[in-house]
């Protein structure tokens, strides 16, 4: 992987304090706040590509267990080494899942309250238009002329047909598409 640097060097405190303000802000899951990682470490710093973004992505969908933590690990890593995976891996986990402890106690509590049924509901519906921000951000670099947007397409509900109708999972998905990705090459531009 390759990044492309900002114009001020990421330090340990700087990604530290990064990982632990979106992973402790940003609710609904690991899409949610892979977007929310996105906007900061590339967009905003530039202290990744795009491409090294959507590797570690799709790289992290793969393992085994909660793919955020892998998918900080692998950002942290690809910034500052190992120092940068402990830092992802630990301030984006080890504070929510304090917060995960304390909220499950108190759902016994909560869960005859209407106000707190609202505000979850609220809170689901406000996930899904995150998590649907968040696929158009990884697909939209697909979409540049339409050769690629043909491409990126067929792709795209491939992969969806083959998980909601095959039952393939992601590993099989991604070799598939990875396959078809270097079988179906874009011409190359002058």
């Amino acid at each position: 992987m390759s990044a492309t640097r900002s114009h001020s060097p990421p330090t340990l405190r700087a990604l530290t304090g990064i990982f632990l303000r979106v992973g402790n802000t940003t609710f609904g899951g690991g899409v949610p706040t892979i977007a929310a990682l996105q906007r900061e470490l590339v967009s905003q710093r530039r202290w990744l590509s795009p491409e090294d973004y959507a590797l570690a992505f799709s790289l992290s969908r793969v393992t085994p267990g909660t793919n955020v933590i892998a998918f900080c690990a692998a950002v942290g890593a690809r910034i500052l080494g190992f120092r940068g995976a402990l830092a992802g891996a630990l301030s984006e986990t080890v504070p929510s899942a304090m917060l995960a402890i304390l909220i499950t106690q108190g759902y016994e509590s909560w869960r005859t309250s209407t106000w707190a049924m609202a505000a979850i509901a609220g809170t689901i519906a406000a996930v899904a238009g995150m998590m649907w921000s968040s696929i158009w951000s990884l697909v939209s670099p697909q979409f540049r002329d339409r050769a690629s947007s043909v491409r990126g397409v067929v792709i795209t509900l491939g992969a969806f047909l083959a998980v909601s109708h095959l039952g393939l999972g992601p590993l099989t998905i991604i070799g598939l598409a990875a396959l078809v990705g270097l079988l179906w090459k874009e011409p190359a531009r002058k």
